[in-house]
């Protein structure tokens, strides 16, 4: 189903460098029914490209398989909107050449607490399990 509703959040859109620097991103995604989804997320951008990861098994990665639509707007860790959101296109990254310059570009961004995070995610047998997504800005497909 292609969403139409309104986004929570609605307003004036920051602009990319905005969402760039912002730590934490709310990520939508939509459920087959139309209904939007936000999650917080941490996101790194690397040209035109926003790196997510998740785990694998996550609703949000689930819902991008079954399509291709996504929103994105400032947040803190809790998921409280304060900006606008922007639509664009996400996709699921499944190449490794994808897949490190994802790693690159959120290592870059979050440093040690993205190193931790690494360090837990493998501790925990998760590190294999994730998703990388990308999402990029505007309603051109990836």
């Amino acid at each position: 189903m292609q969403p139409t509703s309104t986004l929570p959040g609605d307003g004036p859109e920051p602009g990319a460098q905005a969402l760039a620097e912002a730590p934490y991103l709310s990520l939508v995604t939509w459920r087959r029914s139309g209904r939007p989804v936000a999650t917080p997320v941490w996101c790194a951008l690397d040209r035109d490209e926003f790196f997510i990861f998740s785990a694998g098994d996550a609703g949000k990665v689930k819902r991008i398989r079954a399509g291709s639509a996504a929103a994105v707007a400032i947040c803190d860790v809790r998921g409280r909107v304060s900006s606008g959101y922007v639509r664009g296109t996400a996709r699921i990254l499944s190449s490794q050449a994808d897949i490190t310059r994802a790693l690159t570009a959120l290592r870059r961004k979050y440093g040690w607490q993205m190193l931790v995070a690494d360090l837990l995610s493998r501790c925990t047998g998760r590190f294999a399990r994730r998703a990388y997504l990308a999402v990029r800005l505007g309603s051109e497909p990836l």
